[in-house]
């Protein structure tokens, strides 16, 4: 579903800014854009897909760091575990946690379709109890999951991420509602960017794309 459905949101970017940025931004690949597709064909909303300059971004995170072990938390259809992927070096492998049902068959068929490399692993169930199953450490931990729950995820993800390694949040800015939150959500996001950028382990850089992207890196102690 719409995430504001009938409500005002503050325009984090101008559009022609953002549609502009998009097209100087490398396109996703042709698997990619089926995938969108077949999202498209099976749900009535995809607007909670990661997008181009997201993905892209974690694209060259992954080839800059050399990162080869990647957790995700929140698969929907997919589309990031995928992109990441097509990113990760020989040997690498990403693990995805989901819990509707719903995405789930989604993304299966899409990862037996479209990854090629065999590296993604999707873990079906609340993120809540199988984060504490895994075994890091990880290399690079991408939320996009669920908002209301943000800060326990940071809490328990971040021991199993490895330090320097690099944790990527998305819909850090709800659409501008964290500004002034009127809503549980909004509350509970703009609470856990607080929560960052007073942890003493991390540093971050929170940065005003789509729908807000923060990334903070794990310091060594």
């Amino acid at each position: 579903m719409k995430k504001h459905r009938g409500k005002p949101i503050v325009q984090i970017t101008h559009p022609e800014i953002e549609q502009y940025a998009e097209n100087h931004t490398t396109d996703e690949s042709s698997d990619i854009h089926k995938l969108i597709s077949s999202s498209d064909d099976k749900l009535e909303y995809i607007d909670m897909l990661s997008g181009k300059l997201v993905s892209q971004i974690l694209k060259m995170l992954i080839r800059i760091s050399g990162s080869k072990n990647i957790l995700e938390i929140g698969t929907f259809t997919g589309y990031s575990a995928l992109a990441m992927a097509e990113a990760i070096e020989e040997g690498g492998r990403i693990i995805t946690i989901e819990m509707n049902l719903r995405y789930q068959k989604i993304a299966e068929e899409h990862f037996a379709e479209f990854d090629k490399k065999g590296v993604i692993k999707l873990l079906k169930g609340n993120a809540q109890s199988l984060i504490n199953e895994l075994d890091g450490p990880f290399d690079i931990i991408y939320m996009d999951a669920d908002k209301l729950r943000y800060a326990y995820y940071f809490e328990q993800s971040l021991p199993l991420l490895r330090e320097g390694g690099l944790m990527v949040i998305d819909n850090v800015l709800w659409d501008g509602t964290v500004l002034d939150p009127t809503d549980h959500k909004a509350e509970a996001i703009a609470n856990f960017n607080k929560l960052v950028a007073d942890h003493p382990e991390v540093e971050q850089v929170l940065l005003p794309i789509r729908d807000g992207l923060l990334i903070a890196e794990k310091l060594t102690k």
